[in-house]
């Protein structure tokens, strides 16, 4: 006998040690009529975003970094010049009130320099500095290979399939705001 298929067309149980494909199994038994498949890719998702977070990123950790830092960092470093905090936010995926505290932790750091726009006292620029474009430039090769080792039970033919269904799903929900909230 073959294991129940969801929406998806993939086994619930694909894989033995999936904790989802156990919680999708304990749901069919309660509820058989409803369709699970997309419980078995969101909570994957959900579970494996849950787990990165959870090991913090071993070389940022290092560095003192947290992953929102890192990504500040990454942003101004990336685009080659000055952001305001609201551009800040918007590349980041983050509030302005993260952004305003981790621009103050990071600042306090010798990491980024704020300026005052020389028209609009209210606007503020903010640039790596040295020692800041230093930290990124030394830690991002690691990261990478870090993120690499994560990855490492995946082949490259499998990574790159994840990564554009990834990618596809991300474009739709960020396409479709309204379907979030």
């Amino acid at each position: 006998m073959t294991a129940p298929h969801g929406r998806a067309g993939t086994p619930a149980d694909a894989t033995p040690g999936d904790t989802v494909a156990k919680v999708v199994r304990q749901w069919r038994a309660v509820h058989p009529d409803l369709d699970t498949g997309p419980m078995e890719i969101i909570g994957r998702i959900n579970r494996c975003a849950a787990l990165l977070q959870q090991a913090e990123d071993a070389p940022l950790r290092r560095a003192g970094l947290s992953r929102p830092e890192f990504d500040l960092l990454g942003a101004l470093r990336r685009t080659g010049h000055e952001l305001t905090p609201g551009e800040l936010a918007r590349e980041t995926f983050s509030s302005g009130a993260a952004v305003t505290k981790r621009l103050k932790q990071l600042t306090e750091r010798g990491l980024v320099e704020r300026r005052g726009d020389t028209r609009d006292r209210r606007v503020a620029h903010v640039r790596l500095t040295d020692t800041g474009r230093a930290l990124v430039d030394g830690v991002l090769p690691e990261q990478l290979a870090y993120e690499t080792a994560v990855l490492s039970g995946l082949d490259a033919s499998d990574q790159g399939e994840l990564a554009a269904l990834l990618g596809r799903l991300l474009t739709l929900l960020e396409g479709r705001p309204g379907v979030l909230g």
